[in-house]
């Protein structure tokens, strides 16, 4: 039995209070109907600037009454310290998924994504400290690599930003080990390379690429594509960026061997979330043809190419070799399986 699967047994023997931010957002709410379904008791905090009332409403259709009389939701904005200490009361993990993502919604309007993404994250440190929660996740960046060129990308070489988001999720970290020196507070950061699945939003000007271009094929629309199409990325499957939030925030702070007692170097660290794979836009366009015909809808479109985005790096793929070794992370599912999962759920 995997390490991932011997936690789920044991979260389901012994049930913990959880606090998700942006818990209406696409990740958030994954992470929320995982843990409902294992009977945890969750406290949900958005203040629906991305996340949809439509997400918390579909997670309760999927899980028991009893699971979803678990679930306390605190309309709130992560901005106000306020928000964050009622939040966190009584809480045992905190998942902290609530941000203002894109890079292009960061190159448009910087001050609102500092105001959110570093003070926002900030607000949480400290009502989390201070209510001495167990474990502090956070939902980190791949877009902290900026412009260095190295592949894979290894957790201790980056380069310089290349947008405000960018500066906004390193900052995030800084505070994260700032906290841990100052004042003990122990923190995991999970930087994340696209993530995809249910309930990840296809509409509006920032939208990720899967769910964008499944909706303009859907529709018969333009699929634009940035650059020659050659650009890559390495695409991660919802399943496994919920497994490797789990697995980080019940990182026990100490580990005893017969000799002695020592903190857990699981801690305090930033941690590559992907597949470890490398797939170009060229080829995410032929398999998402592909899975459309295999749920009945011919998609006969070309894909528009037009100049390359600014503040786009140019070829990402993580090395997920420390999240293996000291998380435990195993991914589940590979880009074209995560595809094919997904797919039933945007065509319907």
């Amino acid at each position: 039995m995997s390490a991932y699967n011997q936690l789920l047994t044991r979260l389901v023997a012994a049930p913990h209070t959880w606090l998700i931010t942006g818990v209406a957002g696409f990740i958030g709410s994954n992470l929320l109907e995982t843990l409902l379904k294992l009977n945890q008791r969750v406290v949900g905090l958005d203040s629906f600037a991305t996340g949809h009332q439509r997400n918390l409403d579909e997670v309760q259709t999927l899980v028991t009454p009893a699971q979803w009389a678990n679930f306390n939701f605190i309309p709130g904005d992560i901005r106000e310290l306020a928000d964050c200490q009622k939040a966190c009361q009584g809480v045992d993990y905190v998942l902290h998924q609530a941000a203002l993502g894109s890079v292009p919604r960061s190159l448009e309007d910087p001050i609102t994504t500092n105001g959110t993404n570093i003070t926002g994250f900030l607000n949480m440190l400290v009502a989390a400290r201070d209510a001495r929660v167990k474990s502090f996740t956070y939902a980190a960046s791949s877009s902290t690599y900026g412009d260095h060129p190295g592949l894979p990308k290894v957790e201790d070489v980056i380069g310089q930003p290349l947008s405000p988001y960018a500066v906004t999720k390193y900052v995030n970290e800084l505070y994260a080990n700032v906290f841990a020196c100052c004042y003990g507070f122990n923190t995991i950061g999970l930087r994340y390379f696209n993530i995809f699945g249910r309930r990840q939003d296809p509409n509006g000007a920032y939208a990720a690429v899967i769910p964008k271009w499944t909706a303009a094929l859907l529709a018969g629309g333009k699929v634009y594509i940035n650059g020659d199409g050659e650009t890559s990325r390495d695409f991660c499957f919802i399943a496994n960026a919920v497994q490797a939030n789990l697995l980080a925030a019940t990182v026990e702070p100490v580990i005893a061997s017969e000799a002695r007692q020592f903190m857990n170097p699981a801690l305090n660290q930033v941690y590559n979330v992907a597949m470890g794979d490398r797939t170009t836009l060229n080829e995410l366009f032929a398999l998402l043809r592909v899975n459309l015909a295999a749920n009945g809808v011919s998609a006969d479109t070309q894909p528009v190419y037009r100049d390359f985005r600014a503040g786009d790096v140019r070829h990402s793929q993580a090395d997920i070799g420390k999240a293996q070794r000291l998380l435990s992370y195993a991914p589940s599912h590979r880009l074209a399986a995560g595809i094919a999962q997904t797919m039933p759920w945007y065509v319907s």
